[in-house]
């Protein structure tokens, strides 16, 4: 029973983060603008990635909106994410998070809440998305 603990311990004390690198579709749902399609850039930073952390690039893009720019932090399946169109004069900019998961065709999937403290007086909504191979 010691062996084992102490294996479970090494296996979990060198886990590694999972890569979420890719492009996926999305189906949101805007609390002020209603649904949208939209397409997510995730991409690693390996040099800011240790262990079960892992730092990203982080892009969305919706038509009519524009290009979200912003950065994520993950620990395991939980990631942050910062996302603002560049021209912060309408305030469309915000923090969300998200729980990623495995399709049936082991591709990545989220689902994301999001927060924008000034975007119309204060906003939130939801996003779905599934990697595109």
């Amino acid at each position: 029973m010691k062996t084992f603990f102490f294996l479970l311990c090494v296996i979990t004390s060198n886990a590694i983060a999972h890569d979420f690198s890719g492009r996926y579709e999305c189906d949101g749902k805007d609390g002020s603008e209603g649904a949208y399609k939209g397409e997510v850039i995730m991409n690693l930073k390996k040099q800011f990635t240790q262990k079960d952390y892992a730092s990203y690039d982080f892009v969305l893009k919706v038509p009519g909106f524009g290009e979200y720019n912003g950065f994520a932090a993950a620990n395991n399946l939980d990631v942050a994410i910062y996302f603002g169109l560049d021209d912060k004069q309408n305030e469309d900019y915000g923090v969300g998070i998200a729980k990623f998961s495995k399709t049936k065709n082991n591709l990545w999937q989220f689902h994301k809440f999001y927060f924008e403290p000034g975007y119309k007086g204060g906003n939130t909504g939801f996003e779905d998305c599934i990697q595109v191979k």
